[in-house]
């Protein structure tokens, strides 16, 4: 049994094969530098490294081996008010869970549900849609991070139907033209009728029409014209279309907007928000839940008739999505990302070379940490003289209303640290 209220965890990877191989995952590099005995195996996808209580991953306190959600059953106070309040009593649980994950093969077009939708869909259908709570989500790139995220601006989505026949016949000429009238104007229902209609097109016509707007993009490609390349989205149609052949999430790319974050900037994926990740390493922090409704570019189960009922059709740029942090008051190493949910926040800690010294401030939720950077020696009052070494990868339980003070160890090096909390 462990007595200190700070401790390292050991936290479970996931080995999905849309994951980066090798060396090349950042997940596999952290999960190396806490643990030297993980060996990286150059054929292997290492996907998502997994913080918290979720039974499908769950950590463990690296010093007894013990799993961090039995530890929290006997000492619930140590998760705080708000943490408690979102959980059932007795069941030691965080109410959020922390990733790292290292996209190589883009993810499936979904969303999640809010509260009320996920409670009817558990009800409905229980072995699809396993639990009735929401799974609103945040994505915050370590490396540059591409995605498809909301729906474009009609008027791009527009230009699309104008240049892209292949994209017009499968959405249907009537569905086309109403897009066309609408473009400039608010409301949303056309943009849901052609969507739907893209989305519930038979296989054989997405698959005929893919084949041929494949085929005149590698023609373009071929003849070095590059404006048609560019005009069509050729470049990420051919690589979904390699990953995906024949799949109607090929189409999705003129409907959706396609992102680029870099290091540091941030996505919210509240409830029905259509999304798909496609490259690139990033920190997620979710509430706990496994409800997804997806649609495309997936082998996985697929429910179309309700991801489209359920979508949000507001239009938006990608300079609208992204999800601005906060430098804390107080302390400007510290960026708050603090979305408009109970079950997470992400605090962001960006310690310069000339700081010697980093007190990461007690919370009045339980919280997990996580070096991306740097390494320092770890003390806090319930550790007493003890000392607990962090380096990249190493992750941490901080108890709440538990302060920890990092003293770092390499002169002239930054640190980047990460704390999901509620």
């Amino acid at each position: 049994m462990c007595a200190a209220k700070v401790f390292a965890l050991k936290c479970s990877v996931q080995k999905y094969d849309w994951g980066k191989h090798g060396a090349a995952s950042e997940v596999a590099r952290l999960a190396h530098g806490a643990d030297e005995d993980f060996k990286i195996d150059a054929s292997t996808p290492y996907a998502e490294l997994w913080m918290g209580t979720h039974p499908k991953g769950p950590s463990t306190i690296c010093a007894t081996s013990e799993l961090l959600s039995d530890w929290i059953k006997t000492h619930p106070e140590t998760l705080g008010h708000k943490a408690k309040e979102l959980t059932s009593d007795g069941v030691g649980q965080l109410p959020f869970l922390f990733k790292v994950l290292s996209v190589n093969k883009s993810l499936s077009i979904q969303a999640h549900p809010n509260k009320r939708e996920a409670e009817r869909l558990h009800k409905e259908n229980p072995k699809e849609y396993p639990d009735g709570n929401h799974k609103p989500e945040m994505a915050i790139a370590l490396t540059p991070f591409e995605a498809l995220c909301g729906f474009r601006p009609k008027t791009e989505i527009a230009e699309f139907l104008k240049s892209v026949p292949e994209l017009r016949l499968v959405v249907g000429e009537g569905n086309a033209e109403d897009l066309l009238e609408e473009k400039s104007k608010s409301g949303s229902s056309s943009l849901k009728k052609s969507f739907t209609a893209l989305m519930t097109s038979d296989d054989k016509t997405i698959k005929e029409q893919l084949s041929h707007l494949v085929a005149r993009v590698q023609e373009a490609k071929t003849s070095g014209d590059s404006e048609a390349v560019v005009s069509c989205q050729g470049d990420l149609l051919l690589r979904l279309y390699d990953q995906f052949p024949g799949d109607v999430g090929c189409f999705a790319i003129y409907f959706l907007n396609f992102i680029t974050l870099k290091a540091g900037e941030a996505l919210f994926l509240e409830a029905n928000l259509p999304h798909a990740y496609l490259y690139g390493d990033c920190l997620e922090c979710m509430a706990c839940s496994d409800n997804v409704v997806r649609a495309g570019l997936t082998p996985k189960f697929k429910d179309v008739p309700t991801l489209c009922s359920l979508l949000n059709y507001d239009s938006k740029t990608p300079s609208d999505l992204l999800f601005k942090g906060s430098r804390m008051s107080d302390d400007p190493l510290v960026t708050i990302f603090d979305p408009p949910v109970p079950d997470f926040t992400v605090h962001q800690i960006q310690i310069p070379s000339t700081v010697d010294e980093q007190i990461i401030r007690p919370l009045d939720g339980a919280s997990i940490l996580i070096v991306i950077e740097g390494n320092a020696e770890a003390t806090s009052q319930s550790l007493g003289n003890d000392v607990l070494e962090v380096k990249d990868g190493s992750v941490l339980y901080i108890s709440a209303h538990e302060a920890v003070t990092l003293k770092l160890k390499s002169p002239n090096k930054e640190m980047l640290v990460y704390r999901a909390t509620c």
